[in-house]
This record gives C-alpha cells, sequence and structure tokens, in this order.
C-alpha cells in the first residue's frame, strides 16, 4: 500500500481518552482525518483532550461518562450521529485498576474492574454494531487487551480475566459481523505510562524520561514499551479501509515493535481407547502432554543499561 492512510468523513469513538494511551489513540485517528467523540469520567481531561484534537485541525466532541451501562454506551454513539452524523470506529480503551493477590481482592474492587473492561466493552461494542448495522456501511470495533489478559500477571485477577475476556469477544464478534461487513479487533498496547513507570525494572529509566530522553532501544525493542503515540499507529490502521481483511485478531503493539499473538488451541493430545484413569495420567503424563506444559505470567528480559549508547 502506498499513500498517507485518510480517515476524513469517518466518526470515532474513544472510551477512556482523557489522558495516556486513550488520548493517543484519539489524537492519531483525528490526526489521519477523523472525527472523534473523546469520553471520559473527568471533564477536565476530556476537555483538554477535545481541545488538543481542534488544536490540531480536527473535530471532537466531548461525553462524560463512566462506561459499563447500556446508557452510557448508547449515550456515546447517540453523541457521535448527533455531533457528525454517524459513526466508523469505537475503540473501548477505558479501564481502571484494582491490583491485589487473590486473598486480598475484593468484591468490590473485582466488581468495578470487570465492569469497567469487560462489560464496559461489551456494552460499547454492541451499541455500535447496533448502529453500523443500521448504517449498512460496515465499521470498526477495535477493543484493547493487554499481555496480562494473554500471559498472566501478578495482583491482577480481575484485569487479566477481563482482558482475557475481551480477546473471546473479538474472536466472536469477528465471526458474527462478518457479513455486515464489521471488523473486531483486539489490540495488546505496551507504553510508558504512569503505571509502567513503578515497575521496578525501569526505576533507571523514570529521571530520564521526565528529562525528555528517548528510550533505550532495548526497552522499545525486547520489552516494547515505547511513548503512547508509538502505540495509536495500529489503532490508526485497523480503522482504515487498509485493514478490511482483518478481523478476529490480537495483535501486539508497543515501541519499535508489531507484533501477532496466536490463539488458543491444542499443543498434544494423547488417546486411549475407553477413556483415562487417574492412575493411568498419572503414570502416561511425561510421556503423553506432560512436555507440552505452557509458561505463564509476563516475563522480561532482564535490562543492560550500563553503557548503552543507542536509544
Amino acid at each position: 500500500m502506498s499513500g498517507a492512510i485518510d480517515l476524513d468523513g469517518r466518526v470515532a469513538v474513544v472510551t477512556g481518552s482523557g489522558r495516556g494511551l486513550g488520548r493517543a489513540y484519539a489524537l492519531a485517528l483525528a490526526g489521519a482525518g477523523a472525527s472523534v467523540v473523546v469520553n471520559d469520567i473527568d471533564a477536565d481531561a476530556a476537555a483538554e483532550t477535545a481541545a488538543l484534537v481542534e488544536q490540531a485541525g480536527g473535530k471532537a466532541a466531548v461525553e462524560v461518562a463512566a462506561v459499563g451501562s447500556g446508557e452510557a454506551a448508547d449515550a456515546l454513539v447517540a453523541r457521535a450521529v448527533d455531533s457528525f452524523g454517524r459513526l466508523d470506529v469505537m475503540c473501548t480503551n477505558a479501564g481502571v485498576l484494582r491490583d491485589r493477590v487473590l486473598w486480598k481482592l475484593t468484591d468490590e474492587d473485582f466488581d468495578l474492574v470487570v465492569a469497567t473492561h469487560l462489560r464496559g466493552t461489551f456494552t460499547c461494542a454492541r451499541a455500535a454494531a447496533v448502529r453500523m448495522r443500521e448504517q449498512g456501511e460496515g465499521g470498526r470495533l477495535i477493543l484493547v487487551g493487554s499481555p496480562a489478559g494473554q500471559r498472566g500477571n501478578f495482583g491482577q485477577t480481575a484485569y487479566a480475566a477481563a482482558k482475557a475476556g475481551i480477546v473471546a469477544f473479538a474472536r466472536t464478534w469477528a465471526l458474527e459481523l462478518a457479513r455486515a461487513e464489521v471488523t473486531v479487533n483486539a489490540i495488546v498496547p505496551t507504553a510508558w505510562t504512569e503505571m509502567t513507570a513503578t515497575i521496578p525494572v525501569y526505576e533507571p529509566l523514570v529521571e530520564r524520561v521526565a528529562a525528555g530522553e528517548p528510550l533505550p532501544r532495548q526497552v522499545r525493542q525486547a520489552h516494547a514499551i515505547g511513548m503512547p503515540a508509538d502505540s495509536a499507529a495500529l489503532v490508526v490502521y485497523l480503522a482504515s479501509a487498509a485493514s478490511a481483511e482483518v478481523t478476529g485478531q490480537a495483535i501486539g503493539i508497543g515501541g519499535d515493535r508489531l507484533s501477532m499473538w496466536s490463539h488458543s488451541e491444542e499443543v498434544a493430545a494423547a488417546f486411549k481407547d475407553g477413556g483415562w484413569t487417574p492412575e493411568e495420567i498419572a503414570a502416561n503424563w511425561s510421556a503423553t502432554v506432560g512436555p507440552f506444559t505452557q509458561g505463564y505470567g509476563i516475563e522480561l528480559p532482564p535490562l543492560e543499561l550500563d553503557g548503552e549508547g543507542e536509544a
């Protein structure tokens, strides 16, 4: 493909776009020509993002709401239609963290995380799908996953579960919306944020980033950590006509790294006529499926920053 991606005439909703990755997505979509509905629970942050869009020559509307309820999702779609006449892209970025190990995680914290990430993605995608099917011109659902949902992560019971469910949404809805020419993909972004800066391995980089220094190449590639704007290119691509054949995928983006996550599938199987007893599983484990056990948890290579000269 040659030439710049052009989203002129397209209308996008980006939930949780008052700051961070969501703001980067909204600005990038607007920069490619789309009109954008900015959503956040923080009215000031949403207004600031909208102002940045307009200062750059784009068009923005604001809908202040906490995602999760059907009413909030319907209001987001209505804001897009009332302000710009249509809806073409729904990017479900809004989220919240309540990190606790299993035995310390409260019902209230679990419910909040799941309601925001999982239910919020469901209700916003449902409202968008209804509108896109009515328009009859296709559309794009861009769901936001996480490495925690793909691999699991210590202290993130609710978050990892919700993000894993979001990828399952993408694969299911890609089937259901194919006839309507609505593509559905999950992105798995990684970026330098306030949360990333608290991870111990990155402590040596905090002052450097605050001073405006670029992240080292090792971080941008091996760790797939760049600034939020680095992850926005994938959103613009998936919002465009160029991605019309891409659906049902989980796609990673961060720093210099673009990746494709595999679907869950069987990696080994063994058979015994009449089925297995517990004793037979134990006796045959090492000779059948045992060697194929899978890793879990997010694993990062160690950083070697001393004397590094290449950014």
